[in-house]
């Protein structure tokens, strides 16, 4: 007895899917041929079906640093399957991340160790990067080789209001560890100095570029005709770039402009924290309908919330519907809409259309998401 069936849902997001189908999921949360005995039975009305949302960029290490939020405030009440923290914990505090967070929680969640020892255990008001004592290299190194299967990459935020008169050291640093470890870098890109060209140097296929489309006057990435150029060079050589929306770093005009140019990010993230859970962020619905509203295609939209995200974090997509495998999915539909939404700067669009999750699965755990998801 248990289990539970998707019925009447459209795949989307996955290779080689056509038409309305039904999903069944047996009691141990594998998805099976037939409908199970007693199993739960939910029309779903031909809503979409991909695979389980991935939010890249959440701050989940809730009272270890000043401004993270719970995981329950991330994740499959907000349709989301997994996640990462991104860069809350560095070296000194990884192991209360993980004891308290990362093993309790239902959804997958990996993390992205800050290089600075300390983490943003008080964020923007004391700095992880203020000088070289920051950094621990050594116990950094021993943090990731005893955690290799939660930590998905090592984060770098290299910006001036975070680095100071340290300029790209903390980053040279953080690509040798990455380097070493056979991980990838998550860079915060924001204020100058360091140069956002200068920065682009130093990373490699696979790196991440997180808050790609902030509007910070001077500094950002899609501002001028020649940083348009040296995005596209570098996503051609295997950078990869994030939404990162956050409190102060997405603009509604710079993604605009990246989209004319023909760029396209390789996923939307939010940056949610408790300073702009309430907006304007929201939750990862919100955000992936910001870059719906202003021209990116439901399929890359798609895409940039699960097959993407769930790649780096190692997370299979591509079998998540064929019978044996685990059942990780997010139901959700497109809801008209007449809502007008803020970017970080506080210009505005209307949203014509929303992501609307309506349900959450993963393995035997079916979490309807309540109707209060989204902006």
């Amino acid at each position: 007895m248990g289990g539970y069936s998707l019925e009447h849902v459209r795949p989307i997001g996955f290779p080689d899917t056509a038409g309305p189908r039904d999903i069944h999921v047996d009691a141990q949360g594998c998805v099976c041929a037939e409908p199970v005995a007693g199993a739960e039975r939910i029309d779903c009305r031909g809503a979409f079906v991909s695979p389980g949302w991935a939010d890249l960029h959440v701050h989940v290490w809730y009272g270890g640093s000043d401004f993270s939020v719970r995981a329950d405030e991330a994740g499959l009440n907000r349709g989301v399957t997994a996640m990462a923290d991104a860069g809350s914990a560095g070296e000194a505090t990884f192991h209360g991340l993980r004891e308290y967070v990362l093993e309790r929680q239902r959804e997958t969640i990996k993390a992205f160790i800050n290089i600075g020892s300390i983490g943003l255990v008080a964020a923007n008001r004391v700095s992880e990067l203020s000088g070289p004592g920051s950094i621990d290299v050594e116990r950094t190194r021993r943090v990731i080789a005893a955690n290799r299967d939660v930590i998905c990459g090592v984060k770098v935020r290299c910006s001036g209001l975070v680095v100071g008169q340290w300029g790209l050291e903390p980053l040279r640093i953080a690509r040798a560890v990455a380097d070493e470890a056979g991980l990838p870098l998550m860079v915060h890109i924001g204020e100058a100095p360091p140069a956002v060209e200068d920065v682009l140097e130093l990373l490699a296929p696979g790196d991440l570029v997180t808050h790609c489309f902030h509007g910070k006057q001077g500094t950002a990435l899609f501002e001028t005709p020649e940083r348009v150029t040296l995005a596209c060079a570098a996503a051609a050589r295997g950078v990869r770039f994030d939404v990162g929306h956050g409190a102060a770093s997405y603009s509604f005009d710079m993604a605009e402009r990246a989209l004319a140019a023909g760029f396209k990010p390789f996923s939307i993230s939010t940056d949610l924290h408790q300073r702009n859970i309430r907006g304007p962020v929201y939750d990862l619905a919100t955000t992936a309908s910001k870059l719906l509203a202003i021209g990116l295609p439901l399929e890359d939209c798609v895409l940039a919330i699960s097959e993407r995200p769930r790649s780096v974090l190692g997370l299979e997509s591509a079998r998540n519907i064929e019978v044996g495998s685990r059942a990780d999915l997010t139901v959700f539909e497109l809801l008209a809409s007449d809502l007008t939404a803020a970017d970080s700067l506080g210009a505005s669009r209307n949203l014509p259309t929303l992501f609307r999750p309506l349900y959450a699965a993963l393995g035997s755990v079916l979490q309807r998401v309540p109707d209060k998801a989204g902006a």
